[in-house]
């Protein structure tokens, strides 16, 4: 297995596991056929969704195989927070199958009409194909939990070494898309672009214009597991309990329980957000009765 060349002697003594390849050597056509293989295993389709009960199907969703992965960032990727390290070997040892998007409203209104579930009426509220908004992570909760009893499957908020794993569809580099990324890949905010600030070059306007609002789902080309914005649009909510780094981060991805930890872990960044947080290891806290125009949820259904 290749090493990246700033690793240090504490990530040498965590070799890859046995039995479970390290994503990162794996060229596209064996990362697609992992994925194909982990959809065959399970007896599912790459990419499918679950009939709901009361007619209908849930959220598309696309198989994410085991294996394992570096999670965090080293100090030298340019927009590096100390809370993205140390890096750490992480081994996913079951598969899953997470959202191509984030959860829509129109979605999430299957929930509101089956359960009574209403919005605040002071707050902005999502429509269609957008992400779901102005949600609290007790509210993404209970969906996930509607959804479980509609299709006889558990889902969940992913954790958020599942999140980065699958973000990172097997790459190294800042983003799934490379190492830099402009609004062709990314919805981030474009007054702080990415390549520019690396480069301490002067910008004057920005590329894109600039959308105080997340895009409709699908928008962006997906990442090589067909996952579609997974960097920017919106910071989306994991299952994990903040921590400030990545020091405790058990190396089979399992989560502990935390219940007197107020503050969550959100990944991917947003359109409020620089080019920076939609870096495939930047992590930052919300709590958990937090909500906003700029934070959503993915999906993921165990196999």
């Amino acid at each position: 297995m290749s090493l990246p060349s700033d690793l240090s002697a504490e990530h040498l003594r965590e070799p890859p596991s046995a039995g479970f390849p390290c994503v990162h050597d794996l060229d596209d056509e064996a990362l697609l056929r992992l994925q194909a293989e982990a959809a065959a295993q399970a007896g599912v389709a790459v990419g499918f969704s679950d009939a709901l009960r009361d007619g209908g199907h849930g959220p598309a969703l696309q198989v994410i195989p085991a294996g394992q992965f570096l999670m965090g960032s080293s100090p030298r990727e340019f927009g590096h927070q100390p809370v993205e390290g140390p890096q750490r070997y992480v081994t996913l040892t079951r598969a899953y199958a997470l959202g191509r998007y984030t959860v829509t409203a129109e979605e999430f209104a299957r929930y509101q009409q089956a359960t009574g579930w209403r919005p605040r009426r002071d707050l902005i509220w999502a429509r269609d194909r957008y992400p779901v908004i102005n949600v609290r992570p007790a509210d993404a909760e209970a969906y996930l939990a509607w959804l479980s009893a509609q299709t006889g499957h558990r889902y969940r908020l992913p954790t958020e070494a599942e999140w980065e794993h699958a973000a990172r569809a097997g790459s190294r580099s800042p983003f799934a898309f490379g190492d830099s990324v402009s609004c062709r890949e990314v919805h981030f905010n474009p007054l702080f672009p990415y390549q520019e600030r690396r480069e301490k070059r002067r910008w004057y306007l920005p590329r894109c214009v600039p959308l105080p609002r997340a895009l409709p789902v699908g928008s962006l080309p997906p990442n090589r597991w067909g996952l579609h914005e997974m960097h920017g649009n919106v910071q989306e909510m994991t299952r994990t309990r903040w921590q400030p780094g990545h020091g405790s981060v058990d190396a089979w991805g399992a989560v502990r329980d935390d219940d007197d930890n107020p503050r969550i872990v959100v990944r991917g960044g947003s359109w409020f957000d620089p080019a920076v947080a939609a870096r495939s290891a930047a992590r930052r806290s919300r709590l958990l009765d937090e909500l906003d125009t700029n934070l959503g949820f993915r999906v993921l259904r165990e196999l």
